[in-house]
Parts: structure tokens; C-alpha cells; sequence
């Protein structure tokens, strides 16, 4: 099985507990204090954002789960 990219695996977890959070990327942005555009960034597969693990475990907190759910590949 070949692995994802880390940073395609980050963004496709944020789009996905962001959407059952029932939050759009500008309020995620907003709820953590970050830039809309970094958190689009983040989501979209083709661009890596460096992300620092505590904004990792932000992001995570912000969308009710934990950072473990944001680093696994489905």
C-alpha cells in the first residue's frame, strides 16, 4: 500500500472533523485565531502549510477531537 503524503493526510482530516463540526473554514479560522487562508491552505491538497504541532493540537481542540485523529490515514 503506498503512503499518503502527511500534509494531504492533515488537510483531509481538518475538512473532515471541521465539516462534522458543522463549522465552515471561517469560523474554524476564527474559533482558533488563525488566517482563513492558512486553514484553506491547510485543506487543499496540493499546498503544504507548515504547521507547528501546537497549532496542530489548536486546531484539533478547536474541532472537539484529538490530534491523533487529525496525523491517521484512513
Amino acid at each position: 500500500m503506498e503512503r499518503t503524503d502527511i500534509y494531504t493526510v492533515i488537510g483531509k482530516n481538518i475538512k473532515k472533523y471541521r465539516k462534522i463540526a458543522g463549522l465552515s473554514g471561517e469560523q474554524l479560522a476564527r474559533k482558533a485565531n488563525l488566517s482563513y487562508g492558512f486553514i484553506k491552505n491547510l485543506e487543499a491538497k496540493n499546498v503544504r502549510a507548515t504547521i507547528s504541532i501546537e497549532t496542530l493540537q489548536l486546531i484539533a481542540d478547536c474541532l472537539d477531537t484529538n490530534i491523533i485523529n487529525l496525523l491517521k490515514e484512513d
